[in-house]
C-alpha cells in the first residue's frame, strides 16, 4: 500500500505576484506518482489529519488569517503524534519572527532586529525603521516609520529593524539540507519579479549556516536575504512553514529535480517513523 498524504493548501489564496494554487496543483500532480494524496484547506486539517500517514503543509497562506485554527491544528498534531511536514519543530518563521532578535544578539549576519522599544538604540542609526508583526508573513502589517513615530507603531507584538538600503533580494531553496536552486529580485521595488540566480560558494555558505541552525532533519526551507550596497548578504527571514517556491520561474529540469528531491525527502520522513 502506498503512503497517504493530506496536502494542506489554500488554492484560492490571493497572493500578490504569485499563484499559490497553480504551484500546489503542479506539485500534487507530480507527487501522486508516489503517494495517495488528498487536498484540504488549512481550517480543515485538524479534523482530517488522523486518517493519513502524514500531513504536508504547503501554500496555506499567512496563518494570521486563521491563527486559532492553526494553533488548534499544531496542538492536536503534537498531542496525537501526527507526522507533519515540515516538522513542527522549526525555529524559523514557523515559530514567529523573534528568532531574528536571537540571531542579532548572536552576531549572525541578519538585518539587525529588536523586539522592544527600549532596545532601539542597539540598532544602527537610521532615518527610517521597519516595524513588522512577530507573527507576520507576506508583508502583512509591515510599516515604515520615523524614529518619532516608533512609540505609536510598536505594540509589544512587533519587531523593529532599521530600513536597510539594498541592491536586491535573493532566495535560496532547500529540501532537507540539500540546496536546490536560487532566485533573485533584481528590482528592489518588485519583490516577486524573480529571475534565476547563480550563487557563489560564499552565497551558499551563507544560506547553509541558517539551514544548519534550524536543525530540521526533513523539510522545505527558503532562506531569504538581501544584498546590501557594500556587497554583504543579510538574512531577511528563514521561511520554514509554507515557503512559496516560485517553481514556475525555474527551468523544467530544475523543477523535475526539485520534485524528485521532495518525494525522496517525504519517503525518508515517513520511513523515520
Amino acid at each position: 500500500m502506498r503512503p497517504s498524504i493530506l496536502f494542506v493548501t489554500d488554492l484560492a489564496y490571493p497572493a500578490q505576484g504569485r499563484r499559490y494554487g497553480d504551484e500546489d496543483v503542479f506539485l500534487t500532480s507530480r507527487l501522486r506518482e508516489d503517494f495517495d494524496l488528498a487536498l484540504c484547506h488549512p481550517r480543515d486539517a485538524a479534523a482530517l489529519m488522523d486518517r493519513f500517514d502524514a500531513v504536508v503543509v504547503r501554500n496555506s497562506g499567512p496563518v494570521l488569517a486563521y491563527r486559532g485554527a492553526y494553533q488548534a491544528f499544531r496542538a492536536a498534531a503534537l498531542a496525537g503524534g501526527v507526522r507533519v511536514y515540515n516538522p513542527l519543530t522549526g525555529r524559523g518563521d514557523m515559530a514567529g519572527k523573534r528568532y531574528l532578535v536571537e540571531l542579532t544578539v548572536a552576531g549572525e549576519p541578519v538585518i539587525p532586529t529588536v523586539d522592544r522599544l527600549a532596545d532601539v538604540d542597539r540598532l544602527p542609526p537610521t532615518d527610517e525603521y521597519v516595524v513588522k508583526p512577530i507573527a507576520g508573513a507576506d508583508s502583512v502589517g509591515l510599516r515604515f516609520v520615523a524614529r518619532d513615530q516608533l512609540a505609536e507603531a510598536v505594540d509589544g507584538q512587533s519587531l523593529i529593524q532599521p530600513r536597510v538600503p539594498f541592491r536586491y533580494e535573493v532566495s535560496f531553496y532547500f529540501v532537507d539540507d540539500a540546496f536546490q536552486y536560487a532566485l533573485h529580485a533584481p528590482d528592489p521595488r518588485r519583490r516577486w519579479a524573480l529571475a534565476p540566480y547563480a550563487p557563489t560558494g560564499a552565497d551558499l555558505d551563507f544560506a547553509r549556516r541558517f539551514v544548519r541552525w534550524n536543525t530540521l532533519a526533513h523539510g522545505v526551507q527558503r532562506v531569504d536575504a538581501c544584498r546590501t550596497v557594500d556587497g554583504a548578504l543579510l538574512l531577511v527571514e528563514l521561511e520554514d512553514l509554507n515557503p512559496y517556491l516560485s517553481l514556475d520561474l525555474v527551468a523544467a529540469e530544475v523543477r523535475d529535480e526539485f520534485v524528485a528531491a521532495l518525494a525522496a525527502s517525504l519517503r525518508r520522513f515517513l520511513a523515520a517513523g
